[in-house]
């Protein structure tokens, strides 16, 4: 069965035209040369994008290739305005990035709850012609044809916003990690590439909570785009922090290449990563029946991470409490 999560589609927006204004004049029994009263045309509806925090994937785009909002009414007599076009609300996942494909620019980057924007905008609505009427011409039938809403072609780009983020090779046990620390419930399996999209889970400590972002295993070149690496890659740019997930039995190769492979390709996606607080988790330590040989890698790993390491097992639960200790400090400081 295809995916369900899409986290980048291109969309084109047709915002709603203005309403024109009206040529009328009055016609009464007893007014045999009414003045003008033709109305104004009503604006074009807005399309507009606004958060949802119910939503994590913009797979419905995917039927909806083209977005249309209502135009404006036609001005009416009797000086009755026509009404306003209907705005167009369009929501979206929290972390959305809106991008002009023609201009290349940035219109909207969604990352607040409630957060909206206007995408594209209505027309203006025309006058009619009592808005023409002059001392010296008092029957005008002049007047105004609303304008075109505009029209754009956008790029909507899903990033997720995580507290922290996991990053490692396919098979590190990544998704066994975030089930054994949280609420969320992602694919597990003992083969590489079980995680195929960014999975979410809510860590909780009495009143305190984080959110953690399961992200799919890189492999050599994904900072280049490899095995789909600028996709899994954008969703930990909004994470605070970066965790680590290395198997201990060396799965790749061995645990400290491992470690140096994804920390390479993580540093060579952009300047932002090196910024991240980062933590090393060494997973899969029920698996090493030598304390010598833990103690060696754990030894190896800590000299070229200089970064806080914890030595768990996702699937025994050995040394959780201590890493989601750690993480909770990190994040509150």
């Amino acid at each position: 069965m295809a995916s369900r999560f899409i986290d980048k589609v291109t969309v084109d927006l047709k915002a709603g035209d203005g309403g024109n204004g009206c040529v009328a004049f009055r016609r009464e029994k007893y007014v045999p040369r009414g003045g003008p009263n033709g109305g104004d045309g009503g604006d074009g509806g807005n399309v507009i994008l606004k958060v949802d925090p119910g939503m994590n994937t913009l797979y419905d785009f995917r039927y909806r290739p083209r977005l249309t909002a209502k135009n404006g009414q036609d001005g009416m007599g009797d000086l009755r305005s026509g009404k306003k076009g209907e705005d167009l609300i369009v929501r979206v996942p929290q972390g959305t990035t809106v991008r002009d494909v023609e201009t290349g620019e940035i219109i909207a980057d969604l990352t607040e709850l409630g957060a909206e924007a206007v995408v594209a905008r209505g027309g203006k609505g025309g006058r009619g012609n009592a808005r023409f009427a002059t001392s010296t011409d008092r029957a005008p039938r002049r007047f105004e044809e609303g304008t075109p809403g505009e029209e754009r072609r956008i790029e909507l780009e899903l990033r997720s916003i995580a507290d922290v983020g996991l990053v490692g090779l396919p098979n590190a046990g990544k998704s066994t990690l975030l089930r054994a620390i949280s609420n969320a419930v992602p694919e597990v399996g003992p083969y590489p590439f079980t995680t195929l999209t960014p999975h979410l889970g809510v860590v909780s400590r009495g009143t305190e909570k984080m959110v953690v972002a399961d992200i799919p295993g890189l492999i050599e070149g994904a900072s280049q785009g490899k095995g789909l690496g600028h996709r899994f890659l954008r969703h930990i740019e909004r994470t605070s922090v970066l965790l680590y997930v290395v198997d201990v039995t060396g799965f790749g190769d061995d645990p400290v290449s491992d470690f140096l492979a994804v920390r390479r390709e993580v540093m060579a996606y952009s300047e932002g990563m090196k910024e991240k607080v980062s933590l090393l988790a060494v997973n899969k330590i029920d698996l090493i029946d030598s304390e010598e040989r833990l103690a060696e890698v754990c030894d190896s790993l800590r000299a070229v991470a200089k970064m806080p390491v914890f030595l768990i097992s996702a699937s025994s639960g050995k040394g959780i409490d201590e890493l989601v200790d750690g993480l909770m400090q990190v994040i509150r400081n």
